[in-house]
């Protein structure tokens, strides 16, 4: 079995700035050493001593850190033997970290994934939406019409839109991966509303985005409603001053 690495002698600049949670701060550099192989499968953790004055965080927030990489299979604990370093692919969960949102090359690779789900999604639920379904994204439809004519952001009302959309899809799975990216990338779609807000007319232009997914779905015509999606989330990246290609 590897040994115990002295992380706090050899990274003793490490101390990390404050931010709104140390612990996914702290967790994320982890991650980080793990994936780099500089931590290795089967290599304890160092102590919470150790992590608190490498890092300059109190131990709750360690032991915080720890446990969210214990919650994804990233590490193991071993009665009265400390934290370890689990075998590769033994993680549990999947995370979507999403630093910096002024980050181009981050967020063209975000919206380059959310095309390949939400505009597959919306081609699926222009096939197989119901009368009933395609009630609920037209009411979804009206209310983010009330919120540009109030000259409101309409945030909850576009991603209730968006999610309507993906339950006509009646794929359990396109919902729980659409509802992670929902709660991942809320603050990508916030920021663009309220550019969006702030620049007069725009408003109006997205929500035409909207009516044009609308009416492909209401077609039932998968590929005008993929195209519509698809249109949709590059003027949203472009509303983030992001530029992607064609």
């Amino acid at each position: 079995m590897a040994q115990p690495r002295d992380t706090a002698r050899e990274t003793s600049r490490d101390i990390l700035g404050r931010a709104p949670s140390l612990a996914d701060t702290l967790a994320q550099r982890l991650r980080e050493e793990i994936a780099s192989g500089r931590l290795q499968p089967g290599e304890k953790l160092p102590t919470e001593h150790q992590m608190s004055e490498t890092y300059g965080v109190s131990r709750p927030i360690v032991r915080e850190a720890v446990g969210r990489l214990k919650h994804d299979g990233l590490v193991t604990s071993r009665q009265g033997a400390g934290a370890f370093v689990a075998d590769p692919g033994a993680a549990s969960s999947f995370r979507l970290e999403i630093a910096d949102l002024s980050d181009r090359a981050e967020m063209s690779a975000i919206v380059e994934l959310l095309m390949a789900v939400e505009a597959n999604a919306t081609a699926h639920a222009a096939v197989r939406r119901t009368k009933d379904d395609l009630g609920r994204i037209h009411d979804q439809l009206d209310a983010m019409q009330a919120a540009v004519d109030r000259g409101e952001p309409g945030v909850d009302e576009d991603m209730a839109f968006h999610r309507a959309i993906v339950e006509a899809t009646g794929n359990p799975y396109f919902r729980d991966l659409s509802q992670f990216l929902d709660h991942r990338v809320r603050h990508f779609i916030r920021t663009a509303r309220a550019n969006t807000a702030r620049l007069g007319g725009l408003a109006q232009a997205v929500q035409d985005e909207h009516v044009a997914i609308f009416i492909a779905i209401e077609r039932q015509d998968p590929a005008a409603a993929r195209a519509a999606a698809e249109d949709h989330l590059r003027h949203a990246a472009t509303r983030l001053a992001l530029y992607l290609k064609p």
